[in-house]
């Protein structure tokens, strides 16, 4: 990190592009979208598989430009933000914003292509993000209730890619992602905490890194278990699971839930960032089971 700045401009630019569209979150965006387009399809289709890739890719990195330039002044303010190209001054905040409005209009134009309901869920996602989560950041701690609505709609906008059609299945995998974002947000919200409070940002429910935190970390990781497991009892339409595949996405949870019920009982930011390493494998391996069960069974 500390020669960054003698750094060449060539690779630096490169790095910049990849910082302002934080590829590693926009990455795992995409794979959420993907699995959720394999277990919609019957037939893999690859054009629309890179179709929703791209699209994918394109939406979440004009949502992250749009939110650093609306945070620059915060980002600034952050050891975990101040080196990002707009705040450290090495991107203007015009030449970001002309490129989130390139990845917007792709973005919705390349899914539009999929068809007319991933473009419009898409297009959801962005406004959220962009205008409602950003600016409640700062607000209250409700933000992270209204960023888990775009941060849910990947897996379910696989779904719809695949079928042109919303109903219980994308619905159910809209819920997973949708609970399993608050333990996930609230375990960085706690190890990020002091971070956080320099940019003025809210995110723990009750404020603080308390047991009141810590027992609402636990309740929403038991309430993403369970509906992970729900499509083993067959009412869930075409989203189906088998009783391994149930048995292994349970044990998953109960993973997750031990690390939840560890920092209750630990409080500890070390413990935080523990969670949080196991929340993004679980959603992950969670992912991959369902993928992999619908098309063995």
């Amino acid at each position: 990190m500390g020669n960054s700045k003698t750094s060449l401009a060539g690779p630096s630019v490169i790095s910049d592009f990849k910082e302002i569209t934080k590829m590693r979150l926009s990455i795992s965006v995409v794979f959420s979208s993907l699995a959720g387009y394999l277990l919609g399809v019957d037939i893999v289709d690859f054009k629309v598989l890179t179709l929703l890739a791209l699209g994918g890719y394109f939406m979440v990195g004009a949502s992250n430009g749009f939110n650093q330039i609306i945070e620059k002044d915060l980002d600034a303010l952050m050891h975990r933000t101040k080196n990002r190209p707009i705040p450290a001054g090495r991107m203007s905040v015009t030449t970001a914003f002309i490129i989130s409005s390139i990845f917007t209009l792709l973005g919705i134009i390349i899914l539009y292509s999929i068809n007319k309901q991933t473009a419009m869920f898409g297009a959801i996602s962005i406004f959220l993000y962009t205008c409602a989560y950003t600016p409640l950041k700062t607000k209250t701690p409700l933000a992270v209730f209204v960023g888990a609505i775009p941060g849910a709609i990947p897996f379910m906008l696989g779904w719809v890619a695949a079928t042109d059609d919303f109903g219980i299945e994308p619905g159910t995998l809209f819920a997973l992602q949708f609970f399993w974002q608050f333990p996930h947000f609230w375990a960085i919200g706690w190890f990020l905490f002091d971070d956080y409070k320099k940019g003025g940002f809210f995110m723990l429910p009750t404020g603080k890194q308390d047991k009141g935190t810590a027992v609402q970390t636990i309740m929403y990781c038991i309430w993403t278990v369970i509906i992970s497991i729900i499509p083993v009892f067959g009412f869930t339409g075409r989203l189906e699971l088998s009783i391994i595949a149930a048995v292994i996405v349970f044990g998953l949870g109960l993973w997750m839930i031990y690390y939840a019920v560890r920092l209750f009982r630990l409080m500890t930011e070390k413990a935080a960032k523990q969670l949080m390493l196991v929340s993004v494998s679980y959603i992950t391996l969670v992912q991959i089971v369902y993928v992999i069960d619908k098309f063995l069974s």
